[in-house]
């Protein structure tokens, strides 16, 4: 912690950490894992935005990842730490926008396939984005998570910030959005330079 970061906090002001994870998944199996996520925003967007149903939606796909990590190929994250709750939210925003501008993340449940999902082909790759707001430190989200270890403990984390009050704002979002859609390789490499492999 800096100079400035040590006065800050004998003032009494509040540390706001902004924080976004990328981990990219690759294999037919995590098929399933889109539908996960899927229910996940559908129940978001059902309770419109309510905080304790964001909460659950994190722990259900920070679970899901967790089951999911022999499919791990990369990951990166980001994140700022801000002692203006304004100047946080607005980075809140911005990510929110750039998260659901990314290839092949926006929701269109009108849209959505009426085929058998069966006969769907099974999703190549997949990009989970979740971007967390959030009171005081954590060492274990403020490093670099392109490690495995590291990004096993990140996820970890997550789900324990679901059980304190120091949460202030959730987002999932996930490329490709729906099944049926495909996110190739080259995609990848040009929508989400931020990942590295693990």
């Amino acid at each position: 912690m800096g100079i400035g970061d040590r006065l800050r906090k004998i003032t009494g002001q509040t540390r706001l950490v902004v924080s976004r994870i990328f981990v990219h998944l690759s294999g037919s199996e995590v098929t399933p894992m889109l539908g996960l996520l899927n229910q996940a925003a559908r129940n978001a967007v059902e309770a419109d935005g309510e905080m304790k149903v964001l909460e659950e939606s994190l722990v259900t796909v920070c679970d899901g990842l967790l089951q999911y990590d022999t499919f791990w190929r990369s990951a990166g994250n980001e994140g700022e730490v801000f002692w203006d709750e304004g100047e946080a939210a607005d980075f809140v925003n911005e990510l929110f926008t750039d998260s659901a501008s990314r290839y092949l993340s926006k929701l269109n449940y009108d849209d959505a396939p009426d085929e058998d999902l069966l006969a769907l082909p099974p999703t190549g790759n997949l990009v989970v984005m979740l971007t967390v707001a959030y009171e005081g430190e954590l060492d274990t989200l403020e490093t670099n998570l392109a490690d495995y270890e590291a990004l096993k403990e990140a996820l970890r984390s997550l789900i324990s910030l679901t059980y304190g009050e120091s949460l202030r704002a959730v987002q999932i979002h996930f490329s490709p959005a729906q099944l049926g859609d495909e996110l190739t390789d080259e995609q990848v490499l040009l929508n989400f330079p931020e990942v590295v492999p693990l």
